[in-house]
């Protein structure tokens, strides 16, 4: 990618200005925090009813909603520059392909969120004493749902990009669950434990992304103080080259509650 790009640079100064060339390699960084307003709730740890000897051992919490006691930073907040029919075209970057795992650990799939592009390969790595199986609820690929008995990994190809976020599943540990988000780009990320993210590499000018998180809807935010809505959990972002930060996005506690059935 590096001699392509040098090569557009060449033919452009054969014709226009050095600043041309230069515009080719300017790139944008987005960066945002996503905080819950309000009382976190408190969910439990989870007690495993299956291979007690084994999972039970391990702590396990509820990841559906992964929030800091200290500062409401919401965990594992996924958005990605959304270039489907409600989105912004973005140019094509050429890029090689990656395996990308997530591993089924003391009981868990970690990371929760996973993020591929198409022609990257999801490695499923067992590394627990107890056998787990995978299965990936794919739309647009296909993929078999297989037991992975103790160190056998399972290995998907993605031909196709997925609508929305894959869920990931064990049947034998219902509670254990993560997410791979396929696209035909990588501009995407999940936030941390401080509900900051940050995606590199984005072209300069509007971009339309969209925010998902698994157990609310994001389209009713407060985005660095005033409410906000989004509309499909879309937004759009005018980036400069350069360093975007675009705020503070915070969620209201009562989002979560439907989804989580907090206090029922």
């Amino acid at each position: 990618m590096i001699f392509r790009a040098l090569f557009v640079c060449i033919v452009l100064l054969s014709g226009f200005t050095p600043v041309t060339c230069l515009a080719q390699s300017q790139t944008a960084t987005l960066r945002v925090r996503f905080k819950l307003k309000g009382d976190p709730p408190q969910l439990p740890w989870i007690e495993p009813d299956r291979d007690k000897a084994f999972c039970g051992q391990r702590k396990i919490p509820d990841e559906r909603l992964l929030v800091d006691q200290e500062n409401h930073g919401i965990a594992n907040v996924i958005l990605y520059a959304d270039t489907g029919r409600r989105g912004t075209p973005l140019p094509e970057v050429d890029r090689e392909a990656k395996t990308v795992v997530i591993s089924q650990m003391d009981c868990r799939y970690q990371p929760r969120v996973v993020f591929l592009a198409v022609g990257d390969t999801l490695k499923v790595a067992s590394h627990d004493d107890v056998t787990h199986n995978a299965n990936l609820q794919l739309v647009a690929n296909a993929a078999p749902s297989v037991q992975s008995p103790p160190g056998t990994p399972l290995a998907v190809k993605l031909a196709w990009a997925e609508p929305a976020p894959i869920p990931i599943r064990c049947n034998i540990h219902p509670w254990m669950m993560g997410y791979a988000v396929i696209l035909e780009h990588r501009y995407a990320a999940a936030s941390d434990r401080d509900g900051v993210l940050e995606i590199k590499g984005l072209p300069p000018g509007e971009v339309t992304f969209r925010a998902l998180h698994e157990s609310a809807p994001l389209t009713a935010v407060i985005l660095n103080g005033e409410l906000t809505a989004w509309s499909g959990a879309r937004f759009q972002v005018t980036l400069k080259p350069g360093f975007n930060d675009i705020g503070v996005v915070e969620v209201p506690a009562k989002a979560f509650e439907e989804r989580l059935s907090v206090g029922k």
